[in-house]
């Protein structure tokens, strides 16, 4: 039997309601299947715990956080808690850039077409992914100190052959699993730093003469997005600009409760939904754990699990068929326990 140890980071705001449903969702898949087992352990990082120690990863957390192969993180971060800077605490970020989390897949798939504001898609229909840049980029900056008398500010992007060409093998090796096309998006016309990210691509799709490579400039990908989904496979970008079309693409599938994504470096893995901590909504139990549960099924998937990871996406799928299961931000009155009640119970059934 493969025993998995894996590390919870329930995090801030609606973080630990969806996360409970996530961990429920695979105690369900390993009772269903056996096999393999999870073992869970819960540590506290993010805004709530920079407010009770000071700091939101303290440092033994993070040792004690490396040493698991997996981890399933919650929302973090709260607007109201921020550096002097300016920007909100972001511990998720910290964990990309010290575990070397270089790839980020943002999968975009469409489960049901009563969540698509487009007119004409069905489930499975609209059906990419969003492989982002983690650790260089635009966020490159993001640390940067900042006064109030300054005259300006500049932030830089980096782009570096190593960190770039590693993105590249992972979407060409993520696009021979699915359809066979990379799109890469950037601003080549514009900024020196995308022409030489666009000379990468280039030397490393030469590598991949079976995989269909297009280029497109990330303007016009919005709007591509919107008129034709359907055309995409693996899309490749920028730190940023992956930010940025990923909440875009989520809007085409129902919105970020459901959009999972992953953080995949060479030794270790964070999987959590696309959005934040949203605490408006926070302790009402109304989040949709939708992306959550689909961030483990991805952690199934990347463990080597993939017959659990299937379960979890087929039962989501059983679920959607009924259209009393929707949540809120679906247009339904379904609780986030409710939702992870009927995944449970549909995969106990499968």
């Amino acid at each position: 039997m493969n025993h998995y140890s894996i590390a919870s980071l329930p995090g801030d705001g609606i973080g630990p309601e969806v996360v409970t449903q996530g961990i429920r969702v695979l105690e369900a898949t390993q009772e269903k299947l056996a096999g393999f087992r999870c073992e869970v352990t819960t540590y506290s990082i993010g805004a709530g715990e920079y407010l009770r120690s000071g700091n939101p990863l303290p440092e033994d957390t993070f040792q004690a956080i490396s040493q698991h192969k997996a981890i399933l993180l919650g929302a973090m971060g709260l607007p109201s808690v921020r550096w002097p800077n300016g920007t909100e605490m972001a511990p998720q970020l910290d964990l990309r850039e010290r575990l070397d989390l270089y790839a980020g897949p943002r999968p975009i798939r469409l489960y049901h077409e009563d969540f698509c504001r487009l007119k004409g898609y069905g489930a499975g229909e609209i059906d990419f992914v969003i492989m982002r840049e983690n650790t260089e980029g635009m966020f490159w900056s993001r640390k940067k100190s900042i006064s109030a008398n300054d005259e300006q500010v500049i932030d830089g992007i980096r782009i570096s052959r190593k960190g770039s060409q590693r993105l590249f093998r992972a979407a060409f090796e993520e696009a021979k699993r699915r359809k066979n096309k990379v799109t890469l998006i950037d601003k080549a016309n514009v900024l020196p730093s995308m022409a030489y990210f666009r000379g990468i691509f280039d030397e490393i799709a030469a590598e991949y003469p079976d995989v269909s490579a297009e280029r497109i400039y990330v303007d016009a990908s919005a709007l591509y997005l919107v008129q034709r989904p359907d055309s995409f496979d693996v899309i490749v970008t920028e730190n940023l600009f992956g930010d940025i079309l990923s909440d875009l693409a989520a809007g085409l599938i129902g919105g970020m409760g459901m959009a999972p994504s992953g953080d995949i470096g060479d030794d270790n893995a964070v999987f959590q939904a696309s959005h934040g901590s949203a605490p408006d909504i926070a302790g009402k139990d109304w989040a949709n754990p939708s992306a959550t549960i689909l961030s483990a099924a991805m952690m199934m998937d990347w463990l080597g699990e993939a017959e659990a990871g299937d379960a979890i996406r087929k039962a989501l799928e059983t679920v959607f068929a009924d259209r009393s299961a929707r949540t809120r931000d679906l247009g339904g009155t379904c609780s986030c326990t409710e939702m992870g009640d009927r995944v449970v119970q549909a995969i106990l059934a499968g």
